[in-house]
């Protein structure tokens, strides 16, 4: 504290600041820093008590030096990233074009089962708080090939049922015969990401995640979701035709 007088003859209390370097204590460490060790050379236990105080606290100056300092921008993320979501949107809009133009009617409705697919792998990623990385949307990219995996299955099947049976038979027996295949096929590739998420580290783990996502809810939306739109389309009706 310093007391100064201003023009006027009034006092003015100022406060400084200074550093007092002076020898805390001539204690001995026995061993290294770490959660517990033993110091010994402390005087009376009021000096031991102010002495773990100020190490607890970390109030001991230690002299640095800077070797390097770099400043990294967040440009190069950004640019991936970027990248990484122009390529669901482009691999999202040729397995579209594909089925819709392929398929027909059945590949509207394995279209809306798709987005299905994408909106609830976002929706679960999002409650589990789970980041979206490179990695993760590498699985969601091949989470789209899966999904219309399954559903070409499905409709492979029920091209084949078509030969012997009547549309509306084809369509049940072709939905619940592909569920086996559709099952077994993505049963394995579960596993399999499940053993990438135990034994891999940092990205991997990332993609296992969404990989693993992905698989159960292409398989919900290629066997409820289409189903569904499919006997919207089609149930309840007598198909003398069914062009797949």
């Amino acid at each position: 504290m310093k007391i100064e007088n201003d023009d006027d003859g009034n006092e003015i209390i100022t406060q400084t600041s200074y550093i007092e370097k002076r020898i805390i204590s001539l204690a001995t460490i026995q061993a290294n820093l770490g959660a517990s060790f033993r110091i010994t050379g402390v005087g009376t236990p009021q000096e031991a008590s102010e002495l773990a105080l100020l190490l607890r606290a970390g109030a001991l100056a230690a002299p640095m030096k800077f070797v390097e300092e770099r400043t990294v921008g967040p440009s190069l993320g950004k640019e991936n990233i970027e990248t990484g979501f122009r390529s669901v949107v482009i691999g999202f809009m040729l397995v579209v074009l594909f089925m819709a133009f392929y398929y027909g009617m059945f590949g509207i409705a394995a279209n809306v089962a798709l987005f299905s697919n994408l909106i609830l792998i976002t929706g679960i990623m999002s409650l589990l708080g789970a980041a979206l990385s490179l990695p993760g949307i590498a699985g969601i990219v091949l989470t789209v090939g899966m999904a219309v995996d399954a559903n070409v299955l499905i409709f492979s099947r029920i091209r084949e049922e078509l030969k012997t049976k009547n549309p509306q038979s084809a369509i049940n027996d072709g939905f619940s015969r592909a569920f086996v295949t559709i099952f077994d096929a993505n049963v394995t590739t579960l596993i399999a990401s499940l053993v990438l998420y135990t034994i891999g580290t940092g990205p991997v783990k990332g993609f296992a995640i969404t990989l693993s996502i992905g698989i159960v809810t292409s398989m919900f939306t290629a066997i409820l979701v289409t189903r569904s739109i499919v006997n919207i389309i089609y149930g309840g009706k007598n198909i003398k035709e069914l062009k797949i």
